[in-house]
């Protein structure tokens, strides 16, 4: 009996449905570790300096959240929240990402104001999860960066990850964001340890 090629596009669309139900719901319980661990700590452990070569609370914080913001205009058009205004209220010490200067130069990463960082945390968090709690399915498969990539992009874990057309929404959001800012999480569980702390899950 020939398979009716409505079911087939039912089912393809049901899976794609299933992919961003997932990615809804782990992105935000991920945003919920970041709000727990702020919660749980202050400036002062957050701008801790450990040693040389260890980079503090402050990098990772800032790091994570500038370049979910940065990434908004590869993956939607849409421009970073960061400007003068956001520069002025959170006090940065460098108001970088850091993504291409060195450790020695991002040791020296602090926050000037950890409410003001805070407000910048969740408005950039809140529009990712507005942005994909409206987003439709269909549109996890649109290519964002077409190989060959350039240098920037070739040395990135998204590049390894990228299909052989390159870089799609969903190998953005599942690299850019959501696997980042795992990283960046365990991170700031190990510098939580050196400041008495303990880590966000068991």
């Amino acid at each position: 009996m020939a398979e009716d090629p409505s079911r087939d596009v039912a089912g393809a669309d049901g899976g794609t449905a299933l992919v961003l139900d997932s990615l809804q719901r782990r992105m935000r319980a991920l945003f919920s570790l970041y709000e727990d661990a702020v919660a749980t700590m202050d400036l002062e452990q957050v701008n801790h300096f450990e040693r040389e070569g260890v980079l503090p609370i402050a990098f990772s914080l800032f790091h994570i959240v500038n370049m979910i913001d940065a990434s908004f205009l590869l993956m939607t058009g849409t421009a970073p929240v960061w400007d003068e205004s956001w520069e002025a209220r959170v006090r940065p010490a460098i108001a970088d990402h850091g993504k291409h200067r060195t450790v020695d130069e991002m040791v020296h990463q602090r926050i000037g104001d950890y409410d003001g960082f805070q407000a910048y945390m969740r408005t950039v968090f809140a529009r990712v999860e507005a942005w994909l709690d409206d987003l439709d399915p269909a549109e996890l498969d649109r290519l964002v960066i077409p190989r060959p990539f350039p240098d920037q992009i070739a040395s990135t874990y998204s590049a390894r990850v990228a299909g052989p057309e390159g870089i799609t929404l969903l190998d953005a959001a599942e690299c850019w964001i959501y696997q980042h800012g795992l990283r960046h999480m365990g991170e700031i569980e190990l510098a939580r340890g050196l400041v008495g702390l303990g880590g966000m899950t068991s």
